[in-house]
């Protein structure tokens, strides 16, 4: 009988002295899998949270957009009726989109269409400026683009953008002193509150007013298609940003959304393997019990 107990000491103790117990691996993985399940949790609480943000934004970025559209539209009516003869050498292309990211290919789908573009109009000059809103496609254009980027502009509608942002924004570009003869808009089209696609907007210059058939037939003050350009410059920008900006939220509102399924099933699977290693844990401490009881 002392034999049994002392071989059953010996078989108990480790085998290498300082070495961890046979369940010290258990309870450090049960250790990590609670500390990611409590991580997980945490970031499930943020996306549900900035999802209900995005969806109260995007009822009202979807107003904004509906006025801004009448804009649009107004401009795409005087140039339907306005077309121009000689075409243009010298683009400058504006590429809308935002300084926020977490909201899925917005940005990229602005700046892979402005590449493409852009690659036809190398063509003809290669040397045509492009003028970026926002920081995000500023990242991706200037590593593509860097010697065609001549302005950037940030901070712009941070909330809804508003006309006076886009007038301030073609007030500098017109000041700029870059040289172009016409104007592209790359921007977001709004499709539904689950999908967008790339588009662009063309702008008629000062020169292409004047050179138009349509207002040779009247006469007209010199200053007259100098405002009328600009005006129509800052109406077109405004119809971009508000529509890029319904893009943005409702972009962001499904990107936070699927995060928060894969979240949950996440946290579906980590409770799952929890509870498996917890139970091969609680019954390997019970067969050693039942061992060291048998051997008394």
């Amino acid at each position: 009988m002392l034999a049994r107990r002392t071989l059953a000491r010996v078989g108990s103790q480790p085998s290498v002295l300082g070495a961890a117990p046979t369940n010290a691996r258990n309870m450090a993985t049960l250790r990590e899998l609670e500390l990611r399940l409590k991580s997980v949790r945490n970031i499930e609480k943020i996306t549900k949270s900035m999802k209900m943000i995005a969806s109260t934004k995007l009822a009202k970025a979807q107003r904004a957009m509906t006025q801004g559209k009448e804009y649009g539209a107004a401009n795409a009516e005087l140039f339907q009726n306005a077309p121009t003869e000689t075409p243009a050498k010298r683009k400058l292309f504006i590429v809308v989109s935002s300084d926020k990211g977490l909201c899925g290919g917005v940005h990229s789908s602005v700046s892979k269409a402005t590449r493409r573009v852009f690659a036809e109009q190398q063509e003809i000059d290669p040397e045509s400026p492009i003028t970026i809103i926002g920081d995000k496609s500023k990242a991706q254009l200037s590593r593509a683009l860097p010697k065609n980027v001549a302005l950037t502009f940030n901070q712009i509608g941070r909330d809804v953008p508003t006309f006076a942002d886009a007038a301030g924004v073609a007030d500098l570009i017109i000041k700029s002193g870059v040289k172009y003869d016409s104007i592209t808009i790359v921007y977001n089209k709004f499709i539904s509150a689950i999908s967008y696609e790339a588009a662009t907007l063309e702008v008629l210059t000062e020169n292409a007013l004047k050179e138009s058939p349509g207002f040779k037939a009247y006469e007209m003050e010199d200053d007259f298609t100098k405002d009328l350009s600009e005006f129509a410059l800052a109406n077109a920008i405004y119809a971009a940003l508000v529509e890029g900006h319904a893009c943005e939220i409702s972009a962001r509102r499904n990107a936070m959304d699927n995060a928060s399924k894969n979240a949950s099933d996440m946290i579906n699977s980590l409770q799952l393997q929890y509870n498996r290693g917890r139970q091969a844990a609680i019954t390997n401490e019970l067969v050693d019990i039942i061992t060291g009881a048998s051997a008394l």
